[in-house]
Parts: C-alpha cells; structure tokens; sequence
C-alpha cells in the first residue's frame, strides 16, 4: 500500500503550515480524539510548529487508558484462577491494577498469553478444550468487530471454553461528554479515522450541530494530520461547525456495512465507566443476551472487586485533557515505562507515554517553533 512517503513530504507540509498560519487570527482550542493521532503529533514535532495561539488538547484516545480499573482488577482475578489462559494484546500485560498487573500474574505461575488476534485465542481453546480461555476485549469501535466475529465464529465451531472480557467502548458519547464537561474547552475535534473506517460518519453531524463544533476526521500521517487542522481552522475562522472527511482514502459515510452488521448481531449497547473520567452512558458495548454465555464476567462471576487507584498519578486528568503528562509531579520519576501509575505511561497509545519516548519532559510543549522549520516533519 501507498501513502506512507507522500504523507510525510516536507515541502508539502510546510505548505500546509503556511496555509495554517495565513488563515488561523484568533486563539483556537482543538482535540485529537486518537491515542495514535496523539503519537503522531508529539513524535513529528506537529504541536510546536503550529502557530502559537492554536493549541492541541490530547483526549481520551487510548483505548488501554480508559479500561476501567475495576475492569483490569477483574482481569487479574481471573487470569489467577487454576485452569485458565489469559490472552490479551501486548500493552495490557504492564497496565497496572490495584496491587499487581498481568506480567505479575504471569511470573507467579499464571498462564497469560501475548496474541495478536482474538483469533489466535480461540485457537488456543480448539486445542486445549480441558482449559477456559479467555480473551481480554478492549477497544474503541476499530478492534470491535473482529473480536465480535470471534466470538460469532466460537459459537459457529461448537467451541464452549472460550469467553472474552469485554470493555469495548465508542467515540461519539465520549465527545458528548467532553463537551457536557463544566471545564471544557474544546473547540473542535480531528476525529479518528480508523474509528469512522468501521462506523462511518453519521453520528457526528448531531454532534457537530449540538455544540456547535467543527469535527474533521482524519489519519495518522504528519500531513493527515496538518490537513485535519488546516480544514478545522478554516471553519473555526468561518463560523462554521460541520462534519468534514478529510481521509477518504479511508473513510467512507457509510463505514463498513458488514464490520457493522457483526457488532449489531452480538454486542449491545451499554453504559461504560471510563478511568479517570467516570460512567458515560450509552458509550460502550457488552455482549447480548444471545452471546452472554461467552461473557467471561458471568462465567467467572467477578463480583465485589475492591479497587483503589494510585493517589499520585494524574492520568484522569491527562485523560480529560486539563494538564499535559509532563505538568504530572510523577511523570519521568517515580512514573515512567518501566514503573508506570497509570496506564497513560504504559500504553502504546498513551499520552504520558509518547511525551516521555519523545523527550517532552518539560518546558514549553508547543508554539515555539517558526514555520521555516517544517522540513523537521517526516
């Protein structure tokens, strides 16, 4: 596939930059949605080469951050327990709990597994029918679908030792949210692409019309990215608040039709707590009454978890955008990726995390670049 090299051409992105800087005359507040978009923008440098009154707010975009801890105390609770297999993807092992994460479990005799599909899982359980396996579910509405299909797929091939933990949770009540927020102030939004890949675009335009706020969805690329702000701008400086597609490549209005029809056929929605900023209803999906029997919180019946979150870590505030990692006391010292607090750190996707592998460990984060620098992006 293209579009790796001709998203990252320099000249092209300090075209966009000029662009940005010529229509931009007022303060404008916006919010990348995306863990990834968040990576993106402190890797390449994009916050501190936009101009300084333009100013870029982190949301709560990792899926792995806004897993409840109840949910990740469940998870190691059950993943203890004689006679069961934890699969889960890479960057929930270091996540922490209350007291311990799943690498503990792990090197205390657990049998927790790294996969790289919930796929990979039920294989696991075809061949080990003496052993529950279950399968950590989290995600935003990209990774829903395929463990939606897996668990259609278990019921297909008659396999009865498998369940998944489900945590799944969806964009649009948590944009509500943002804006309901008594603090917030968000502008405009650049939303996900590869969310709006799977569900389309046809919840956003109610949104964009309540609040009166642009949403621009786009990529991940540094000049995705450019352009998303570029096309936000223009319609903040306009007056104008719309739902605009500036990844077509990727996203169509309507998403996909079948990755949609799967989630409607096993999962239901429901109201989701997310860490660090509490229950939002209607925001995230649970398996329905037809699949409740793969629903490994009813299997395993995981009641009465105690928990109790670290009272130094400030992710939830990372999370809703009020602070930037590095305005944490912990963050770099007593928090960082070996010893995280919080998931923020730990995550592929985290906020804290990017800032800490690209060196912003203080100082000023952004509008201290002069746009002659733009050739830096790529």
């Amino acid at each position: 596939m293209k579009y790796i090299e001709e998203f990252n051409d320099p000249e092209l992105a300090k075209r966009l930059l000029e662009d940005i800087h010529a229509t931009a005359t007022r303060p404008w507040t916006m919010m990348e949605v995306c863990g990834g978009q968040t990576h993106s923008i402190i890797r390449h440098g994009i916050d501190q080469l936009l101009p300084g009154h333009i100013e870029l707010i982190h949301g709560p975009g990792c899926p792995v951050c806004v897993t409840p801890l109840e949910m990740i105390d469940k998870a190691l609770e059950i993943a203890s327990r004689p006679g069961v297999v934890f699969c889960s993807f890479g960057d929930m092992l270091r996540v922490p709990g209350t007291d311990r994460d799943l690498f503990r479990i792990k090197s205390a005799g657990g049998d927790v597994r790294v996969v790289y599909s919930p796929l990979d899982a039920l294989e696991i359980a075809q061949r080990h029918p003496d052993r529950e396996v279950v399968f950590f579910g989290v995600g935003f509405e990209t990774t829903a679908p395929a463990n939606a299909m897996t668990v259609h797929e278990a019921r297909r091939r008659g396999i009865r030792n498998y369940s998944m933990l489900i945590s799944h949770v969806r964009v649009p009540p948590a944009i509500e949210a943002i804006m309901r927020a008594p603090h917030c102030r968000v502008q405009a939004f650049l939303a996900a692409g590869h969310v709006c890949s799977v569900m389309g675009t046809a919840e956003y335009p109610a949104l964009a019309d309540r609040f009166g706020v642009p949403i621009v969805v786009t990529g991940f690329e540094p000049l995705d990215i450019l352009e998303g702000v570029r096309r936000t701008v223009r319609q903040l400086e306009s007056g104008e608040h719309r739902v605009e597609n500036a990844y077509p490549r990727a996203v169509r209005e309507e998403g996909n039709p079948a990755a949609r029809r799967m989630l409607e056929e096993v999962f239901e929605v429901t109201d989701r707590a997310w860490r660090g900023i509490g229950v939002i209803p209607a925001s995230g999906w649970r398996l329905s009454k037809a699949f409740r029997e793969y629903d490994a919180e009813h299997r395993f019946e995981v009641g009465g978890i105690t928990t109790r979150e670290s009272g130094v870590c400030r992710s939830g505030e990372v999370l809703q955008g009020l602070i930037r990692p590095n305005e944490c006391e912990a963050f770099g010292t007593t928090c960082t990726p070996r010893n995280p607090l919080g998931a923020t750190m730990v995550s592929s996707e985290g906020a804290c995390a990017a800032y800490h592998l690209y060196r912003r460990l203080g100082g000023p984060a952004r509008g201290t670049e002069p746009v002659r620098e733009a050739t830096s992006v790529g």
